[in-house]
């Protein structure tokens, strides 16, 4: 059986919404759950919400690492933190997976300097799953990594093939480099160095995509620097916000358009139920020793049972072992 390690104590909602997210699981996936924080806290809450927790480990953990911390202190003051202990019990194969709604840069720290990187990987990448016209696609770098050479590109550009490939279910995934014009000479040297590896790479790249293509299904998986990947991440959700509070508006505006609303209500629930980011799960950090999800720092228990779920595929599909492979492909093509 699947054993997911569920950081207790990460995210805005923590421990409530972590416990209910992770009973949810236990009761629906057929995963053993593994709750890491302050074990008294965590029964009293479950106490509190008369939660039964069947199914589910607790292992101690005395501190929380606080978001304000600078990311570095996971592995050094923040050792005891239920973020620091749950990456350990997952390098010490004590469980399969590890979701945290904690600190992001701790939490890309941790997973490098206390589970590890996977053989080969030069860098771990923040991915954050997209919603789009037909379908959904990976960004990565989402903000791992504000810099990176064009190796570290590349290896993106596979790992979110293994991923697309093996959860997603898609044959061949189109890998495309997020760019300022379509043309194979534009960008910095980075994108045109970039272009060129990826031409040589096992990957199927299909060229430069802007930015403003991104809705538009032209990828499956979208590769850039954590710095210009986050950049594109934090636009792409703020307009979501900002179509969603438009359309709202729209449709309550008077008795006609509450009229419409009331016709058109299906469609606009799978439009919203699209962009709602609690569907999906969460950010994958691709590359590490074991699967690691990243929750959103403001996830309900609906969230964290899907991260949880997300988790649970990753380890069932062989993403990290696809990824390996991958690797294998691309040295000897070197």
């Amino acid at each position: 059986m699947i054993n997911v390690i569920v950081d207790a104590f990460g995210g805005d909602n923590a421990p409530d919404a972590v416990i209910e997210g992770s009973i949810l699981a236990v009761q629906n996936l057929g995963v053993k759950v593994t709750l890491v924080g302050d074990e008294k806290l965590i029964n009293e809450a479950a106490e509190k919400h008369n939660l039964v927790l069947d199914g589910i480990d607790v292992v101690h953990a005395d501190t929380v690492f606080d978001i304000h911390e600078e990311p570095t202190e996971i592995i050094k003051s923040g050792k005891t933190s239920s973020m620091a202990v749950g990456l350990g019990l997952l390098h010490d194969g004590k469980g399969d997976a590890f979701v945290s709604a904690g600190s992001t840069g701790a939490l890309v720290v941790g997973a490098t300097f206390i589970a590890k990187r996977l053989k080969g990987v030069k860098r771990a990448a923040l991915a954050p799953i997209m919603p789009a016209k037909d379908g959904y696609f990976m960004l990565l770098d989402g903000g791992a990594n504000t810099e990176c050479r064009p190796e570290a590109l590349v290896q993106f550009g596979l790992m979110g093939s293994a991923y697309m490939e093996k959860v997603m279910g898609i044959k061949e995934p189109r890998v495309g480099l997020l760019n300022i014009g379509a043309e194979e000479t534009k960008g910095r040297e980075l994108e045109i160095e970039t272009y060129r590896l990826l031409e040589k790479s096992p990957v199927n790249f299909v060229g430069n995509i802007e930015a403003r293509d991104m809705p538009f299904s032209k990828c499956d998986v979208l590769v850039a620097d954590g710095y210009t990947g986050n950049i594109a991440l934090k636009l792409y959700e703020g307009m979501g916000l900002y179509f969603g509070k438009t359309l709202k508006n729209m449709l309550t505006k008077n008795l006609k358009t509450k009229i419409a609303a009331g016709l058109l209500m299906d469609q606009v629930n799978e439009f919203k139920k699209k962009m709602d980011y609690s569907e999906v799960g969460g950010a994958v950090l691709m590359g590490i020793q074991g699967t690691v999800i990243k929750a959103h720092g403001s996830s309900d228990g609906k969230a964290f049972y899907n991260a949880i779920r997300q988790a649970k595929e990753c380890v069932e599909t062989g993403v990290s072992e696809r990824i390996s492979s991958y690797l294998e492909m691309q040295k000897g093509a070197e």
